[in-house]
């Protein structure tokens, strides 16, 4: 069974909104190299609606490899009660059925389910038991303010460290799963 993997980059205070303000003077060789063994692990990719509106403009013009090739060639679900239609290179809408709809694509054949940005969708996944891996990069910076990852009220959800490493700029690259 294929799993589901979320990777976010977060700041020391929980922050996950607009890493590309915050992140980059810590992207080393290490945080690359990590990053390519996680597209390389991945076939299809969750996106909740917000990140898909940011990004749908962005990748299919972008030069970023080597991300760019990955996102505008592989299969995206895009979760959106709200949208009526995806109009990104290999994009699908799931609008209703989430847990469901997340069974049926664990039961295909293929690599893991790859959840990107999007850290309301992750949070969801987790909360719901539909997350089977969460690879935070804890970046040593603290933003002050913006969207974090966990919101006061969500439920205990254990936690079971299954890999740590750090990079050569402090980045602490940290893989959970749920107990």
């Amino acid at each position: 069974m294929r799993k589901v993997v979320s990777g976010l980059f977060i700041s020391l205070d929980g922050v996950v909104e607009s890493p590309d303000k915050w992140q980059f003077n810590n992207f080393d060789e290490d945080m690359g190299v990590a990053m390519a063994s996680h597209i390389a692990a991945e076939d299809a990719i969750l996106l909740g609606r917000v990140t898909y509106q940011e990004w749908a403009p962005y990748w299919p013009t972008s030069s970023d490899e080597p991300y760019a090739s990955h996102i505008n060639n592989t299969t995206k679900y895009v979760v959106s009660t709200t949208l009526d239609k995806v109009e990104w290179k290999n994009s699908t809408l799931i609008k209703k059925n989430l847990a469901q709809e997340i069974g049926k694509l664990r039961q295909q054949p293929g690599k893991n389910i790859g959840v990107a940005g999007s850290p309301t969708l992750a949070r969801f996944l987790l909360q719901n038991d539909l997350l089977d891996e969460l690879i935070l990069m804890v970046h040593p910076v603290v933003v002050g303010s913006g969207k974090r990852l966990f919101k006061d009220g969500d439920g205990l959800k254990r936690m079971k460290l299954v890999s740590s490493k750090t990079t050569r700029t402090g980045v602490a690259i940290l893989t959970y799963q749920p107990v």
